[in-house]
């Protein structure tokens, strides 16, 4: 069977399209028209956002993203309660795609007691019942996606909500650029033959650990590893350098082959020299321990392009991964399990 066939056959809700046509999802996010004039920015001290799964790991790109220009301090809560010094000098931003996640109602209805200002992103759901009744501004998702194929339309509406704010420069120039590298990255990972599809026949056989770096490109190992669960229906695992140096690579001394592991290195030209050294002796270390090394980079002009880059390159990957290991990259059946049953 072609890989056209394989693609027919496992991809039923053609998630193939929602990948080449991912820039559409920038392009509604950012022209999408909310109001966010209520929040007394002058008031905000910190930054929380609360979400689960795939409305959290555009979060998770927020805080990378917006490394050197957010100055206010940030968290991505993922739990039931928000951190204890929430409070009116908080900006919550509770996100959910479908507008029911039980952990973010549940700290939403935390921030409205702690009197936080809040912003609520969804496709609806009890999440917008909330925000209409205690009239708290609300961005409205497009619907018909799995929360983490809507990641692009996620992300760019928080970016939006926070440079409407103007708690950041602005960044209609950088979303613009972002729109034009996912249609040429789209047209070329639809193709037969291509980097993201190598990737996936790398990572046949093994178990994928993926190695970033804190504050710079944790986001892309968080999000390739949820791909591979995901999307793959695949174990995978990621670290973070430096820190991984003062305690996992200890763990490649007792290293077997029969382990099956490969480490996917996430590397950026913006990296602090030290760490740039640790990679290279790390992966040293790794070798020598038995384990094979795949170095992932992106060449675009600027931090922010290279980590939607990288991000996109895992999100074909891991579907190319799937539709090889005969899997629907849509299917979620044990996540389906647990919420029915809690």
């Amino acid at each position: 069977m072609n890989l056209p066939e394989m693609i027919s056959k496992y991809d039923v809700h053609n998630q193939f399209k929602v990948l080449t046509d991912s820039y559409e999802q920038v392009e509604y996010a950012w022209n999408n028209k909310f109001s966010v004039s209520s929040i007394k920015t002058s008031k905000i001290k910190n930054i929380i956002l609360t979400g689960l799964g795939g409305s959290a790991i555009g979060g998770d790109l927020l805080q990378n993203y917006l490394r050197t220009e957010l100055k206010y301090p940030y968290t991505v809560n993922r739990n039931y309660e928000l951190p204890p010094y929430a409070n009116e000098n908080t900006l919550v931003i509770a996100s959910s795609y479908s507008g029911n996640t039980e952990e973010t109602i549940s700290a939403l209805n935390q921030a409205i007691k702690k009197k936080c200002q809040i912003v609520c992103v969804s496709t609806g759901g009890k999440i917008e019942e909330i925000a209409m009744k205690k009239k708290i501004p609300f961005a409205k998702l497009l619907k018909g996606y799995q929360p983490r194929f809507a990641l692009w339309i996620n992300f760019f509406t928080l970016l939006k909500i926070v440079h409407s704010l103007k708690l950041v420069p602005s960044q209609t120039k950088n979303v613009k650029q972002v729109i034009e590298l996912l249609k040429r990255k789209g047209l070329e990972y639809s193709k037969e033959t291509n980097a993201a599809l190598n990737l996936a026949e790398q990572m046949l056989g093994f178990i994928p650990l993926i190695y970033a770096v804190s504050d710079y490109t944790s986001v892309v190992g968080t999000r390739i590893k949820g791909q591979f669960n995901e999307n793959a229906k695949h174990h995978a695992f990621f670290g973070y350098l430096p820190e991984l140096d003062h305690n996992e690579i200890l763990g490649w001394e007792g290293y077997k082959s029969t382990m099956n592991l490969k480490l996917i290195n996430i590397l950026d030209e913006g990296y602090h020299q030290q760490v740039k050294k640790r990679y290279d002796l790390t992966s040293e270390m790794v070798r020598k321990a038995g384990a094979e090394v795949v170095n992932l980079s992106s060449n675009e002009a600027n931090a922010k392009l290279r980590l939607v880059d990288l991000i996109y390159l895992g999100d074909w990957a891991t579907f190319y991964h799937a539709v090889l290991r005969a899997f629907d990259p849509t299917s979620i059946d044990s996540i389906n399990y647990l919420k029915a049953h809690l």
